[in-house]
């Protein structure tokens, strides 16, 4: 199994992170984890907040909120 920091660091390599590596981590962080871990997440974090890596689960929330924008206005 993955652990945190690798899915965190292909995360801030690729700028991307996929709706099937972010469920990942939400299982990796629901149990035991160290600090190297923890720290790695800590960068990922920080790196999605300053917009160097995005997210595909907010992605595809934009896109339905446009959708649903532009259905309305018809």
């Amino acid at each position: 199994m993955a652990e945190i920091r690798d899915l965190a660091l292909q995360a801030i390599k690729t700028g991307y992170l996929t709706l099937e590596a972010e469920e990942k981590l939400r299982c990796l962080m629901s149990h035991h984890y160290g600090q190297e871990d923890f720290l790695a997440f800590m960068r990922l974090q920080e790196a999605a907040m300053q917009g160097r890596v995005k997210q595909e689960s907010r992605e595809r929330l934009k896109q339905r909120h446009l959708s649903v924008a532009i259905a309305s206005r018809t």
